[in-house]
């Protein structure tokens, strides 16, 4: 007699199982990164060793968690402490890669599961290396938006739902790196009191994303960002800095979106939106050219710490992450981690001056808090956010 086969464990469920394996053994992977991106080293030579005595670890020493649990913590061979972030970091990718499965599964969303579990590694080694330096690697960055645009091309091609296309992750690039860097811009002129920047960049910097933004509100994003560009081959053709005054381009702006709103040039929405796109495309190229100036002279600039600069709101790190948030997840979900990373940031920043324990906020974890909220919950958040509205 035939009985039909009713038990058993379905493929989504195995999948998720598997991602949870799978984010363990990234999540060890994440430690390397963590501890060897700061400091310049390379991520595959030597084999992983005690950052304490330098002994090679064997494969018991490696196994995620576990080997952490059963050595109580310690080297097995000076006995150093370990930290327990080690553990921490594997569990929490684990748990991660597992929720993304269960949330988005393979079967279902192919390529683009994969792609969130890839943005939620980015975050979380950001996160960890923000919290230590105050800094989040280009490394991680600027491939990371490289990687956003090619699994919005792969989710496009699949014709998933739910997750940007192509178009929607280069748009989610622009606009997360343009937000972030208008934050900035603004919050930077304050600081100085509205004084013009010291220490403009050569050949590329802070100025021509001010004039993008500028240009973008009535060129439109990729004219604007070209006439960004254009202020950099000036100072190329010039071999100086041509100043540009922020007062003219910020004060410019602020000018545009109030005529937008009373109905001249291409209107507030669209201006807004040129401007910030325009910004973040600029941002991006600025990243670009810095990265590869200091892989060329890393030496010539060691003493980097010694270098004037003027007053910052944030850090650019956080503009690039920005972008990298917008890639994977596209614009409507960047708006909302964005509003979650501004809210917890500030509520961070109150206790801090509360406790008068540091004076500085490292925003980085906050976006990355705001885009796993985006990413977990970011649907549904934003479906009742528009039939709230009627929409």
């Amino acid at each position: 007699m035939n009985v039909p086969y009713t038990a058993g464990v379905t493929p989504d469920v195995l999948l998720v199982i598997f991602a949870g394996l799978l984010g363990l053994l990234v999540g060890s992977f994440s430690n390397v990164l963590i501890w060897r991106l700061p400091r310049g080293e390379s991520v595959a030579f030597p084999p992983s060793h005690c950052p304490n005595c330098d002994h090679r670890l064997g494969v018991a020493d490696l196994v995620p968690v576990f080997s952490w649990l059963s050595l109580g913590g310690k080297c097995r061979y000076c006995k150093s402490p370990i930290k327990a972030r080690y553990p921490v970091v594997e569990l929490l990718t684990g748990i991660g890669y597992a929720a993304i499965a269960a949330l988005f599964p393979p079967l279902t969303v192919g390529w683009g599961a994969l792609g969130l579990m890839v943005l939620f590694t980015l975050l979380l080694v950001g996160s960890a290396i923000d919290l230590d330096t105050y800094t989040i690697p280009d490394e991680l960055t600027l491939p990371g938006v490289a990687l956003g645009v090619l699994f919005g091309f792969l989710n496009g091609q699949a014709g998933v739902e739910g997750l940007p296309d192509l178009a929607g992750a280069v748009q989610g690039a622009l606009l997360g790196a343009g937000v972030v860097v208008a934050i900035n811009q603004f919050g930077s002129w304050v600081l100085r009191r509205f004084r013009e920047r010291s220490f403009p960049e050569f050949p590329i910097g802070y100025q021509q994303i001010s004039l993008g933004l500028l240009a973008g509100a009535w060129l439109g994003p990729w004219w604007g960002a070209g006439v960004g560009l254009l202020s950099t081959l000036v100072n190329v053709a010039a071999r100086r800095v041509i100043r540009i005054p922020e007062l003219l381009t910020l004060g410019g702006l602020l000018v545009s979106v109030m005529l937008g709103s009373a109905g001249y040039g291409p209107g507030m929405i669209l201006m807004v939106q040129g401007a910030l796109a325009a910004a973040g495309a600029v941002s991006l190229a600025c990243g670009v050219y810095w990265w590869l100036h200091w892989r060329r002279h890393r030496e010539d600039d060691g003493a980097a710490d010694d270098t004037q600069v003027d007053a910052s709101a944030m850090g650019f790190g956080d503009v690039k992450l920005a972008a990298v948030i917008g890639a994977f997840l596209g614009w409507e979900r960047l708006l909302l981690a964005l509003v979650v990373a501004v809210f917890a940031g500030a509520i961070f920043g109150v206790v801090q001056l509360a406790t008068r324990s540091e004076n500085r906020v490292k925003f980085g974890p906050f976006l990355a808090l705001g885009a796993v909220v985006a990413l977990l919950w970011g649907g549904a958040l934003i479906g009742g956010y528009r039939e709230m509205l009627g929409l």
